[in-house]
């Protein structure tokens, strides 16, 4: 799959989301492993029917399949998912530097029991801000908050 080129587009509207929670669905799965199958489906819901409508949606397609996708609301990148298949293909990567050539000064915030977002984040010049109990539900999954590492400064 590396081999395959890598195209970024705007999102196709709601009728995509089905496609756009299928492909949250399986990277949470794959990366969230403190959630709870509840867990998973009160966020599911909410990706689909509320979340994505509240950013502006990128897609990463290989062969006119699409593979992973972010999503930015006021220079915030408030989502960025991988399909589990396609982890280590470049297509998150590509996602992030679309984000980051639009927003330089780009924040996120990653949860803190998900170690390979963490390092995904920090490899591409991130730097742990700012930390939270609780995450934007108000449940208790602690968030770490990231923006860009100022130049000649060291991540953690």
């Amino acid at each position: 799959m590396s081999a395959t080129p890598i195209t970024l587009r705007a999102t196709l509207g709601s009728a995509e989301y089905p496609t756009l929670t299928a492909i949250w669905q399986s990277a949470v799965e794959a990366t969230h492993s403190f959630l709870t199958p509840a867990d998973i489906e009160f966020y599911r819901e909410r990706i689909e029917n509320v979340y994505l409508d509240a950013v502006t949606l990128t897609v990463a397609e290989a062969d006119g399949v699409p593979l992973g996708f972010s999503g930015i609301a006021e220079g915030s990148l408030e989502m960025l998912f991988v399909h589990a298949d396609a982890r280590g293909t470049g297509i998150g990567g590509a996602l992030l530097t679309a984000a980051l050539t639009e927003y330089p000064t780009l924040v996120t915030d990653v949860n803190e029991q998900n170690p390979d977002a963490l390092g995904f984040y920090l490899t591409h010049g991130f730097e742990v801000a700012g930390r939270s109990e609780l995450d934007g539900d108000g449940r208790p999954f602690p968030l770490l908050h990231l923006r860009r590492a100022t130049p000649g400064t060291a991540t953690p």
